[in-house]
């Protein structure tokens, strides 16, 4: 275990053929954060800390990448490679879920059953931002966070709205949101590429009510500061300053998940 997670319990989780490390710290309703590629880096980490001094009880599973490494151009570039011919990702589905996302569906049931409470968060990033979506069908899925959701990855119309969720499990969340007042939160930079206006669009559209956007201006000349190829709101883009919108962005995921998670 790097030195970076040396506070953090280390155990395997296996579904349907599918295995992963997951790293586990802290006491309280329970949370789950999804690492952006590359890997688990010490943004990552640092933000997963912040959760559980928050008073939460951290999953981090670990899905590729090398846990502690700090993120650079080239090992992006490897791991975006070996996600793209992963059996367990679908980098390119618009409208279908990667696989990983049954054995995720399947950690937070686990999760939800040994804890209890009203259910679990989740918050994913970047390559598994939607992936929190997808873990929506379920009951035990209560506070998903989709920060800057960049699946799919590719050109066209249909993926630059795509939300990689299948059509009928897209039905699913809106009949949670109708009915069982599900609520989903989803983390962007304005002019952030890999996450088009499209996307939030259709999850405006789709989920009505139940889709709340925390949209931060990286527009030239913003008042903040902020290039305008700021892509990570939670982990390498963040600035903790009072005042700063990043800093407000985190401040409102805290929140949600008091509101989502906390008994009262």
């Amino acid at each position: 275990m790097s030195n970076l997670l040396a506070r953090w319990q280390e155990k395997r989780f296996a579904h349907e053929g599918i295995e992963h490390v997951v790293y586990r710290r802290g006491r309280g309703p329970g949370v789950i954060v999804m690492h952006e590629i590359p890997g688990i880096t010490p943004p990552v980490a640092r933000f997963a800390d912040r959760l559980v001094d928050a008073g939460y009880t951290v999953l981090m599973p670990w899905m590729f990448g090398e846990v502690g490494r700090s993120k650079t151009p080239g090992y992006v570039l490897a791991e975006v490679v070996r996600a793209c011919v992963s059996r367990e990702f679908s980098v390119l589905a618009a409208r279908g879920a990667s696989p990983i996302t049954e054995w995720l569906r399947a950690l937070a049931r686990d999760l939800h059953a040994e804890l209890g409470g009203p259910g679990v968060g989740a918050v994913g990033m970047c390559l598994t931002g939607n992936f929190a979506l997808a873990m929506s069908v379920d009951a035990a899925m209560m506070a998903p966070v989709l920060s800057q959701p960049s699946l799919p990855a590719g050109i066209g119309a249909e993926r630059r709205a795509g939300l990689h969720v299948s059509d009928g499990a897209l039905m699913e969340i809106q009949e949670r949101c109708a009915k069982s007042g599900l609520r989903v939160l989803g983390l962007r930079f304005t002019k952030d590429r890999s996450v088009p206006d499209e996307r939030f669009t259709h999850l405006r559209r789709a989920l009505g009510e139940g889709f709340e956007a925390f949209e931060i201006d990286s527009a030239s000349g913003n008042a903040a500061g902020i290039p305008r190829n700021a892509h990570s709101v939670l982990t390498e883009h963040f600035v903790d300053r009072e005042g700063h919108p990043t800093r407000a962005a985190l401040d409102r995921v805290l929140s949600f998940f008091a509101e989502r998670l906390q008994t009262k």
